[in-house]
């Protein structure tokens, strides 16, 4: 049986790429019945290939100028053309349930992208789709061995951290007032927050919420992994206070360097602490409160040195072949579809 010849949507990875995406590049490369094509528009638009593997297709929209945007949208706009008209299978993993926030021309393409989408691949058990899509569950992997090179500080006691991108759904602001609330009546605690904002008002937000904050710390910048192992685990509590939270690779590094995380309540997070141990996703209702940090803060002090969550169904080994094996459904569900329309044509 030849390799399923396989073009995902992403290019060679760079030094700030997605971790999950590069350790899933590394894993289909080293898998033999895929055939591991990075993305390049041409072939896209007219190489061959048999299936077509979607993350986040609205980056593919973006562009440093509105020309190079409007550019960019011609070309996916052909790409869907091209798997219109021809026997490409298209898979997409469901990184998120919602489509983001974009102009109208975006969502337009956005939806035909769903649209256009043979077989999903979910990342956790607990994703809702419509029972008639195709799907395959592929637990998201940790990052034991990504973060396995840097060195770990130690944690601070009282310290609450926060890291990844800033932008307004994961509530960075919320988690300043907490913070503010917690502080008013305790001052051995501290706060950390680093990551890239999503714009420049976020960046005079948040400076105008901390100028005169005790013990806060910002590092409104893309982090480093080095500098992201030495945030989280000088945290004694990881805090991500999103309004909305479904496949979040910020838990998953946290739980990877050893550090229990403060998370909205949810079918997502709810089953997440089943998995890997309840005192690792301590959780909230509706807003988090000053209160509800405090006493998140000291369930984290209550864990040992050198404990761990348990992330033996996350490992890496096995996502080449499961991604492998999703494809091949995809391929065979197409054509069973396919013959079914033909036979009823008849």
């Amino acid at each position: 049986m030849r390799p399923v010849r396989v073009m995902q949507s992403f290019r060679a990875p760079r030094p700030t790429t997605n971790p999950y995406i590069t350790q899933l590049d590394a894993a289909l490369a080293a898998e033999p019945s895929v055939e591991h094509l990075r993305f390049d528009w041409r072939t896209a638009i007219v190489g061959r290939y048999d299936v077509f593997h979607w993350h986040w297709p609205e980056g593919k929209l973006e562009g440093t100028t509105w020309w190079k945007a409007a550019a960019k949208h011609v070309l996916v706009a052909a790409i869907l053309l091209r798997h219109r008209l021809s026997r490409v299978v298209v898979v997409r993993t469901v990184h998120n349930v919602e489509l983001p926030d974009v102009p109208r021309v975006s969502r337009w393409l956005l939806v035909r992208v769903d649209r256009s989408t043979d077989h999903r691949i979910v990342l956790n058990e607990t994703t809702e789709l419509p029972p008639e899509q195709p799907r395959t569950t592929i637990l998201h992997g940790h990052y034991r061995d990504w973060f396995a090179r840097y060195a770990r500080d130690e944690r601070v006691p009282g310290r609450a951290g926060y890291f990844g991108g800033v932008r307004r759904y994961k509530s960075v602001g919320a988690l300043v007032r907490a913070y503010r609330e917690a502080r008013a009546g305790r001052d051995d605690l501290s706060l950390e927050i680093g990551g890239r904002p999503s714009s420049a008002e976020l960046v005079t937000s948040l400076r105008a919420e901390t100028a005169d904050l005790p013990g806060g710390e910002l590092t409104l910048r893309f982090l480093q992994d080095d500098e992201l192992v030495a945030l989280a685990s000088r945290s004694q509590l990881v805090v991500l206070a999103y309004r909305f939270m479904h496949n979040s690779g910020s838990v998953l590094a946290a739980l990877s360097l050893d550090r229990p995380v403060l998370v909205p309540r949810n079918a997502v997070n709810e089953a997440l602490a089943k998995e890997v141990g309840d005192e690792w996703v301590l959780m909230f209702d509706d807003r988090l409160t000053g209160e509800r940090l405090v006493g998140a803060l000291a369930e984290a002090a209550a864990i040992p040195d050198g404990a761990r969550p348990d992330l033996s169904r996350r490992e890496w080994t096995d996502a080449g072949a499961a991604h492998a094996r999703a494809f091949r459904s995809a391929l065979a569900g197409r054509r069973s579809r396919r013959r079914a329309g033909a036979a009823g044509a008849a």
